[in-house]
């Protein structure tokens, strides 16, 4: 077999590797010219061996330990005199000396990438004695890397983005591998790139790594995304060299390069003529095959009949074209419109200019469709006035409506009586005029807001609203009166001319200048001795004292009858009475005391006796009413009438039943039929005896015979037993009747003459037991004896 000229090369170059390790690893100390060395000497000496460093290669996998190198000293003449040791990291537990010929092994498989060197110190002892014969040195052994560890990529996989368009060599990103073994020797860690996927669009450089486009005018909207596998290898890609690889996904981010185009070049939208304003009319869109920023538009009406009607704005979620009204729709008017809109890109790249105008232009006629429109009245809102001196029946104004469609139907009006309660307007059907129908009253209410209402005659289903505000005019219909109720009082000690009120007017009317109030006395108080009255000219009066000498004893309260006159036309009056208390006052003019019985006061009783006394009647009530209800009580009767009493009375006993013979604790036949009734009366006060001749009779309505029959049995049984409690207690019979399989599960058979159970055992039991052996024993002794 003949090796070609590049594997004779690589033969060469391995066999030199060899030859040098073997070179290295047989290093051994060399003899020195200087003077044998004494420990015990203060002089230094130049040691007798000298030290080279080991190589041994990583990742030995054989069985037997790994000859490392050896180690000699001048003084060792081989007679087994001198004994070697090894110390330092590793030493014993990686690498072993043999202490008789300095010979060093590894004993494990080493791996430089773990660790690349090994300090370690060795030295020679005297085997007698044990002490030095060389003073320790320091050696290295150095682990020599083989190709062991494949190129990685340790922040793959990649993710990275170029922009569509972009022309060749553009770069992408770069991806970086690295390799644990040495790279300062050998090509163990010469890494070169390739791409093993992603041809012909993408390619990548060698040495650097670097991704860059192979291929120009890549367009995204054509394919957005591509998977890139890129391998690393080392021992610079020859062949043998491990490798690996790393994925890199490129997407292709978004330009500008797609102007708008409407998919149609008209459009026809039908809308009612009743639409309101604001609503939307249509949307339309123009595709752009970009996104995001790229994408978006702006719409404009640019020509057509519908200017001033319609506007068209952009939704920026959809990138629609939303055409809304902005003024009311009238059929009768006009028809349909007709708009040009225009769409473009916001954001223009220069670069694609050449591709086209980036806007489109579309047609969107809009057809107005007839509406059945209710009547609309000629005013929004009517403004009226009426006096409130009109008579019922008094024209106040007109409204006016009409069918606005071209029908052109006839009107017919009505009130909303919601907002006329009272019903103070009516309004002709036919002409619209609004009279009024009650009296009005401005004081009550000034301003009445009414809606009419406007009917199609045709179809009355369809109604127009009209607003009208009625202003009530004043009359002047209301006296003036007191402004408040006045507390006035005088004292005792009060002298002539002092002023003891200041009192003003109000007056319900609103005339147009203002009130003006004029007061006086009446002609029967003008002339009294005790107060006179001064009208201050601003719709208020004085009232002063013209005498002094006032006690409470004499005339405790004045009445000063008070003239009032309005200004209006007519004018109008009112009589007011104004209350004067006498006082007696403080030396500051403070009343303290106003009431004459004062002085009557301490003969008579006080509040808080009276109070008293009032509670010591109503405690004698409360008495009297105890006292005979509990004689009423008393004298109630003490056997009750089960027909007039039908509550249920709770007896108390302490004594404990008698068990399964207990069969008459209660009646039996009262529980088991609701409607047998019992003639004997119940003393309330006495407990029940037991009565062995008479029983209760019953009045039984008919009922099961199996049943009535079995309970019979038992009664008799219960009145014929002297061993029975002496009172009626609850008795349950599990009886099934005659036609049960099972027959009676009833153990009340078991204390009969005939049964063989035998309970005198239960004498034997102590005296817990006794009741139960009294119970159901055999001894002639009873419970109830």
């Amino acid at each position: 077999m003949k090796l070609g000229k590049v594997e004779f090369c690589h033969f060469l170059q391995i066999l030199a590797l060899f030859l040098c390790l073997s070179g290295m690893n047989q290093a051994e100390l060399t003899r020195s010219r200087s003077k044998p060395y004494f420990q015990s000497g203060r002089t230094r000496t130049k040691r007798s061996w000298v030290w080279n460093q080991f190589f041994v290669l990583e990742e030995y996998m054989g069985t037997d330990p790994l000859y490392v190198g050896k180690l000699h000293s001048d003084v060792d003449k081989g007679d087994g005199s001198i004994k070697y040791i090894l110390s330092g990291e590793g030493a014993s537990s990686i690498f072993i000396i043999d202490e008789n010929t300095g010979d060093i092994h590894a004993t494990k498989r080493l791996d430089r990438e773990e660790q690349a060197y090994y300090t370690l110190r060795a030295q020679a002892l005297d085997r007698l004695t044990n002490k030095p014969v060389e003073p320790e040195s320091e050696f290295v052994i150095k682990i020599q890397d083989i190709n062991d560890n494949e190129p990685k990529f340790l922040d793959g996989p990649y993710t990275a983005g170029v922009p569509e368009m972009s022309p060749v060599g553009t770069s992408v990103v770069q991806v970086t591998a690295t390799d644990a073994d040495d790279p300062t020797y050998g090509n163990s860690a010469r890494v070169v790139y390739s791409i093993l996927q992603g041809q012909p669009y993408f390619s990548v450089e060698p040495k650097t790594g670097v991704i860059k486009t192979a291929l120009p005018n890549m367009d995204r909207e054509a394919k957005d995304q591509y998977l890139l596998v890129i391998q690393a290898k080392d021992m610079v890609g020859q062949n043998g060299g491990l490798s690996g690889t790393t994925s890199v996904t490129v997407t292709l981010t978004d330009v500008n390069d797609n102007p708008p185009r409407f998919p149609r070049r008209s459009y026809q939208y039908n809308v009612p003529e009743s639409l309101p304003v604001a609503s939307v009319v249509a949307r339309i869109k123009a595709a752009d095959a970009d996104v995001g920023p790229n994408a978006e538009m702006e719409y404009k009406i640019v020509d057509g009949d519908g200017l001033g009607v319609f506007k068209i704005s952009v939704d920026k979620d959809t990138q629609e074209g939303i055409i809304t009204i902005q003024k009311e729709l009238d059929f009768e008017a006009k028809t349909s419109y007709t708009l040009r809109i225009e769409a473009a890109n916001m954001h223009v790249d220069p670069r694609f200019l050449s591709l086209g105008p980036f806007s489109d232009m579309t047609t969107v006629k809009i057809i107005v469709e007839d509406v059945d429109e209710p009547p609309v009245f000629t005013s929004h809102l009517y403004s009226m006035l009426v006096s409130e001196a009109a008579k019922v029946g008094t024209i106040i104004g007109t409204v006016a409506a009409h069918d606005p469609d071209a029908s052109n139907s006839p009107v017919r009006y009505s009130i909303d009586r919601n907002t006329d309660l009272e019903r103070y307007f009516n309004i002709d059907a036919n002409s619209g005029v609004i009279t009024t129908a009650k009296s009005l009253d401005r004081e009550t209410n000034a301003v009445h807001n009414i809606t009419v209402l406007a009917m199609e005659s045709q179809n009355p289903a369809q109604i127009g609203r009209g607003y009208v505000a009625i202003t009530i005019l004043d009359i002047n219909d209301n006296a003036p009166e007191f402004a408040m109720e006045y507390e006035t009082t005088v004292c005792e000690n009060a002298q002539p001319g002092q002023v003891i009120q200041k009192i003003s007017a109000i007056d319900k009317d609103d005339p147009p200048n203002g009130h003006q109030f004029y007061f006086s006395l009446t002609a029967e108080a003008a002339n009294n001795h005790n107060f006179t009255l001064q009208d201050n000219k601003d719709n208020t009066a004085t009232v002063l004292t013209k005498r002094n000498g006032f006690r409470r004893q004499e005339q405790s309260v004045f009445y000063l009858p008070i003239f009032i006159v309005d200004s209006g036309s007519p004018s109008l009056s009112s009589t007011n009475t104004l209350t004067i208390r006498v006082c007696d006052c403080d030396a500051d003019g403070i009343a303290q005391t106003c009431n004459a019985e004062a002085y009557i006061l301490p003969a008579g009783l006080s509040t808080g006796a009276l109070i008293a006394i009032l509670a010591c009647v109503l405690t004698l009530l409360v008495l009297v009413l105890l006292i005979v209800t509990m004689r009423r009580r008393k004298k109630e009767p003490l056997i009750f009438d089960e027909e007039r009493d039908i509550r249920e009375n709770i007896v108390r006993y302490d004594d404990e039943g008698g068990g399964e013979e207990d069969t008459e604790a209660f009646d039996m036949a009262a529980l088991r039929n609701l409607n047998i009734m019992r003639d004997t009366k119940t003393r309330r006060d006495v407990t029940p005896e037991i009565q062995f001749l008479s029983r209760p009779t019953f009045k039984s309505i008919p009922d099961n015979v199996i049943f009535r029959e079995f309970i019979w049995e038992r009664l008799k049984e219960a009145d014929v037993d002297p061993c029975a409690p002496p009172y009626d207690s609850l008795q349950t019979y599990a009886f099934e009747g005659n036609g049960s399989v099972a027959e009676s599960l009833s153990s009340l058979d078991s204390i009969s003459s005939n049964s063989d159970q035998n309970y005198d055992y239960l004498s034997d039991w102590g005296p817990r037991f006794k009741r139960l052996a009294d119970m159901y024993g055999t001894g002639p002794d009873c419970l109830y004896s």
